[in-house]
């Protein structure tokens, strides 16, 4: 983590030092020096990170590095902002004597911040010096020392005792896969996060009768996050010789790693083995050792037990094996094990059912977590006031044993993340318990701190998605919603992880979390959520260095009069401010003197008016306006050209001339990732259409018509082609189909709704090479028949047909979607048949009919009870038909 904000400090200087000459002028070497000392000091950071748990010097020592790195960026940006407002208020004065009052505020503030630079290089200077005394983390520059390493052995003997719960089916299909007959090299991948019991499953499958009498070598190996490969070779032989009283090779331990590869492969070659690689952290570890197994001609079964799914993936692809995904334990599971180690000789006790309930709901069915906290409560002998002081103490350090070696197993997972997705692994810590992570606000988030690295040729939001997929890789987060086309839509975290990253956090200087209890708070907070009422005894916080300010839980009036307390404390610094669901109706004056502010949060907020001055923000990326009362927007919204994202949806109007207006600009925000217009009338589509074709960012589009029968006249040429668009929705009438619309290859989402098209629209949208959901509603088509023309579609996966009161026929011809998983008709009233050709459609998976006409649904009874449906259906999974009956929705049939 102090790697982390080391690289960016470094960074930051780098630029300024190249391209804000002027700004430095008479700071410069000073400057330097702390650039180039904070560049030598990242690798010996990278080789300390961790080891700094069991050195209590290094630790201290670590801490001063990421103390200097901060105050190093307040003093930055504490000048940078009183330059930027000089210059700022200078820039069109004509007075002489302004000018010359700018001019010595700002050689003041030079000669403070020469001052404090000169401070922190003294600090820096020391703190080198003092480097030295850690011999043992130079000679670990280049291979971390293995005093690092933890055995996770000893955690699947601490889950002995879960052998017999919510096992016994994960077994059986570990099993089944083992036991198949075909004699080549298959590779059995089980994947999860830390604690699931991966090791523990596999140990009782590798200790199986079956599996001791079926396959002539037996061999078990930990890999662990450092490996070395010639040792892991030379204790593989050892232990393929002894299993049969063989004596090892004498010259083992000078063999090369291919020479005791080909010994191992020579000795597997003729016989049916298993072999467990325990624990494996990197897809390198599998590609050093995979072809010293034999492929062929042997019954052959590697187990690799894995926290990462790529690793888990490569291996199991590349032999046609199997990937198993570890669950968490079912609640009645969890509920069965916590009883057995929290209450060894007696059932739970009605006084303690509650408390039960609630810590075996944080453990969120991880058998560790389960095993280790049960095992502790037993020895609290049922008190429940002990239990109570125990529940209250989750999540925070712990002096317990058994807890400390729980963390330590999160702590490998940490440390082992790149420098640059720590602080975004522990920036999580800002979601509330139980609330879903969800991908954009994540995303948005990380960008506006600045924890997202560009790249070339990726945009920062691509980016910021690949450090995500990099965690749920990790198992370090979990999938817990999807997008249609299944890609992550909300994420969640284990609570034990959780309440591992607070408090890292609050270690770590990054994060504070108050949840309305005493903390030991740092005496200057950089980022701070809170999510219960702020006690007037904390208005001595210091908040004039804050960076981020989440308050998640506005539970009375109260807390919105401490908001303003907070936010007149003269937080000058803030890049982040979300007060969603804050009892405010208007926006704070102070907020539109944020110079740095990039994100602005008012969501669900009471709020009604924007003021002119929001163009003052001129650094402002994010402004959430989502469920707010928010009904018009100024012109002067276009002066914030970092805007990315504007998310007011169809919330909103404005007046007409501005509305004109910002219709005509809004081109000016090439930031802008989604654009909703509504309210759009037909002599507007022109100058909307010039200034869509400058928002080469854009991912999302919605537009609507003011009235139904207004014409959204959009085919006009763009000057882009929209590189990056993948969702579009248009919500009103279509004279003609927007001929720019059938040219966006990456479209992947298309919604047409009251479009009253006259021509059959699949002709414009069949050459759209990605389009996975089509949704034509509400009178989108005024046509007889829909034809799906054969090898048109090839990706789309779901299919909505509602509310086309014209629509007789559908016609899908073979070839056509052969990806479709989903088809759903309603209310077409003159459909008297099933689409023709839907047998072929050969991945459908859910078919749904609602409220269709009485002789579709007789026709659909009969061929049911003449067998004629299972030939055009029977390969669905689910088929459903809804029809009001007495003014209740039932259920036809499925």
């Amino acid at each position: 983590m102090t790697e982390s904000a080391v690289c960016l400090l470094f960074n930051q200087l780098d630029i300024l030092l190249r391209q804000e000459k002027e700004l430095l002028r008479g700071i410069g070497k000073n400057a330097v020096y702390i650039r180039d000392e904070l560049g030598h000091m990242r690798a010996f950071l990278r080789a300390a990170d961790g080891r700094e748990e069991n050195d209590a010097q290094l630790k201290e020592w670590v801490k001063q590095v990421r103390e200097i790195t901060y105050d190093t960026e307040d003093v930055l940006a504490m000048y940078m902002l009183q330059f930027a407002n000089q210059r700022r208020n200078t820039s069109g004065w004509s007075r002489y004597i302004k000018k010359m009052c700018a001019m010595v505020k700002i050689l003041r503030a030079r000669h403070r911040i020469a001052s404090d630079f000169e401070e922190i290089r003294l600090r820096l200077d020391n703190v080198s010096k003092s480097r030295e005394r850690f011999k043992d983390v130079y000679d670990d520059m280049n291979e971390r020392s293995s005093n690092n390493t933890y055995d996770t052995r000893g955690d699947a003997l601490l889950l002995e005792e879960a052998e017999v719960v919510g096992i016994e089916k994960p077994k059986k299909q570990l099993l089944e896969w083992l036991m198949q007959s075909d004699d080549e090299l298959k590779v059995i991948s089980v994947v999860g996060m830390g604690g699931l019991g991966k090791t523990t499953l596999v140990k009782k499958i590798y200790d199986d009768a079956s599996v001791k009498a079926n396959f002539n070598s037996h061999v078990w190996i930990t890999i662990s996050e450092n490996f070395n490969l010639e040792h892991l070779l030379r204790d593989m032989i050892y232990r393929l010789a002894s299993e049969i009283m063989l004596l090892p090779p004498q010259n083992l331990e000078a063999m090369t790693g291919g020479e005791m590869k080909e010994y191992v492969y020579k000795f597997l070659e003729d016989k049916t083995y298993v072999i467990v690689l325990d624990d494996v952290w990197k897809v390198d570890a599998w590609k050093s050792i995979r072809y010293a197994f034999p492929r062929m001609s042997a019954r052959g079964r590697i187990i690799i037990t894995t926290r990462f799914h790529d690793v888990g993936n490569v291996a199991r692809c590349e032999t046609n094996g199997h990937l198993y995904h570890l669950s968490p334990l079912t609640a009645e599971k969890s509920e069965e094990l916590f009883h057995r180690k929290a209450f060894p000789r007696n059932s739970c006790p009605p006084y303690l059912d509650e408390i039960s309930n609630s810590i075996l709901k944080r453990c969120e069915g991880l058998p560790l977590a389960i095993v280790v906290i049960g095992g502790l409560l037993a020895t609290k002998n049922n008190n429940l006031e002990d239990w109570k002081m125990f529940e209250r103490t989750i999540g925070l350090e712990s002096q317990e044993d058994s807890l400390k070696g729980m963390n330590k197993l999160m702590s490998l997972s940490y440390y082992d993340l790149p420098y640059y997705l720590k602080a975004c692994f522990l920036y999580l810590s800002i979601f509330p318990e139980d609330e879903f992570l969800l991908k954009w606000k994540i995303i948005r988030l990380w960008i506006a701190e600045g924890f997202v690295d560009a790249k070339e040729g990726k945009t920062k939001e691509e980016v910021a998605e690949s450090y995500l997929n990099e965690l749920l890789n990790r198992s370090l987060i979990e999938v817990a919603d999807t997008y249609y086309d299944g890609r992550p839509r909300k994420f969640r975290i284990h609570d034990i992880l959780r309440n591992y990253i607070i408090s890292k956090s609050m270690e770590q200087n990054l994060l504070v979390v108050s949840r309305g209890e005493e903390m030991n708070c740092p005496d200057k907070i950089r980022r701070m959520a809170i999510d219960t009422t702020f006690n007037d005894t904390k208005e001595h916080y210091n908040v004039q260095y804050l960076r981020s300010l989440f308050w998640l839980d506005f539970v009375d009036s109260k807390s919105g009069l401490v908001f303003q307390k907070v936010l007149g404390g003269r937080c000058r610094l803030l890049k982040v401010l979300d007060i969603r669901g804050a009892p405010i109706d208007s926006i704070p004056t102070e907020v539109f003197e944020l110079y740095y502010l990039k994100y602005l949060c008012l969501r669900s907020t009471n709020i009604k008016h924007i003021p002119k001055s929001i163009g003052n923000l001129r650094n402002l990326e994010t402004l959430d306006l989502k469920k707010s009362k928010v009904t018009e927007l100024p012109v002067d919204i276009l002066k914030l050209q970092k805007l990315r994202h504007l998310l007011v949806y169809s919330y909103y109007t404005a007046h007409e001339a501005d509305g004109i207006k910002i219709v005509r600009e809004i081109g000016k925000l090439t930031q802008l990732r989604r654009l909703c217009i509504t309210k759009l009338r037909r002599e507007d589509g022109m100058d909307l259409c010039l200034s869509l074709g400058k928002l080469t960012n854009l991912r999302s589009l919605y537009v609507s018509s003011i009235e139904e029968d207004e014409v959204l006249d959009l085919d006009h040429s763009l000057s882009s082609s929209l590189p990056f668009l993948r969702k579009v929705f248009l919500h009103g009438r279509l004279e003609r189909f927007p001929r720019w619309l059938c040219s966006i290859d990456g479209l992947t989402e298309l919604h047409l709704n009251w479009s009253r098209l006259r021509e059959d629209p699949l002709l414009h949208l069949e050459g759209l090479p990605n389009l996975v959901c089509l949704r034509m509603v509400l009178f989108s088509f005024e046509g007889e028949e829909l034809v799906f023309k054969g090898r048109k579609f090839q990706k789309l996966e779901i299919l909505d047909i509602l509310e086309l009161r014209g629509l007789r026929r559908v016609i899908i011809e073979k070839g056509s979607m052969p990806h479709l998983e989903q088809l759903r008709f309603r209310g077409c009233e003159l459909m008297e048949e099933l689409p023709k050709g839907v047998e072929l459609l050969s991945n459908l998976q859910f078919v749904e009919f609602i409220n269709m006409s009485e002789i579709f649904i007789g026709r659909l009874a009969e061929q049911k009870y003449k067998g004629g449906l299972d030939w055009k259906l029977g390969h669905v999974s689910k088929l459903e038909v809804w029809n009001l009956v007495n003014d209740e929705w039932k259920l036809q049939f499925l």
